[in-house]
C-alpha cells in the first residue's frame, strides 16, 4: 500500500494521534482541537534544508495567529533507518537551536505520517477545530527567499479559517526533501 491509497484528503478527518514530544508530554490531536479553533501540523525534520529556511517563518505565524486560537505542531516523521540524524535527543537539540515557540513531536513508527499522507518535508496541515483538514500542501511560494513571497499558503488559509472565509486555495503541491517511509 502506498501513501496515495491511505492519505487524509483535505475535507477528510485528520488521523487522531498520541505522540511524544521534545518537552517529555504525550500529545494529543483531540486535545488540541478542544482548546484550539485551528491546529497547523507542519511535517518537520532536523536535516532538511527547506525546514531551515522556513524556521522562522513558522515561529512568526506561531506568534501571529497564537492568541487567535491557532497553533502550530512540528511533527517528525523520518525514518531512522535511513536518518539516523532524526533521533528524539536530536530533535531536542534542533528544538532548543532554532528556540522553537510550538510544540516538536516524534512518530517514530511513521503511523500517523502515513494516514496523513506526508510526502515531503515541510508540508503543511491545517486542520479545523472539527478535525477536518482544510488546506494541505506548502507553507509559501518562495522557500528561499522570503522577502519576495506572493503566495503566503498557510496564512491565508489560517486567517480564512479563523474568521470564517472560506478558503479559496485548499491544496497546494508539496515542495521540499522527499520523505521516506519504511516498512
Amino acid at each position: 500500500m502506498t501513501i496515495t491509497e491511505i492519505y487524509t484528503p483535505v475535507g477528510g478527518y485528520a488521523p487522531d494521534f498520541e505522540l511524544p514530544g521534545i518537552d517529555g508530554q504525550v500529545h494529543h490531536l483531540s486535545r488540541y482541537l478542544e482548546k484550539f479553533r485551528a491546529v497547523g501540523v507542519i511535517s518537520m525534520s532536523n536535516h532538511c534544508p527547506y525546514v531551515g529556511l522556513y524556521v522562522e517563518r513558522l515561529k512568526n505565524i506561531q506568534a501571529e495567529f497564537g492568541e487567535q486560537g491557532f497553533t502550530l505542531i512540528g511533527m517528525n516523521g523520518s525514518d531512522l533507518t535511513t536518518e539516523p540524524s532524526e533521533t528524539f535527543e536530536q530533535m531536542q537539540a534542533y528544538a532548543k537551536a532554532y528556540v522553537l515557540n510550538f510544540p516538536y513531536l516524534w512518530d517514530p513508527t511513521q503511523e500517523v505520517t502515513r494516514s496523513f499522507g506526508t510526502s515531503k518535508t515541510p508540508m503543511a496541515f491545517l486542520i479545523d477545530a472539527k478535525g477536518v483538514v482544510c488546506y494541505k500542501g506548502q507553507i509559501d511560494d518562495r522557500p528561499q527567499n522570503p522577502k519576495s513571497v506572493a503566495q503566503h499558503y498557510l496564512k491565508q488559509a489560517i486567517a480564512c479559517l479563523l474568521t470564517g472565509q472560506e478558503i479559496l486555495l485548499t491544496e497546494t503541491e508539496p515542495l521540499g526533501t522527499s520523505l521516506v517511509i519504511g516498512n
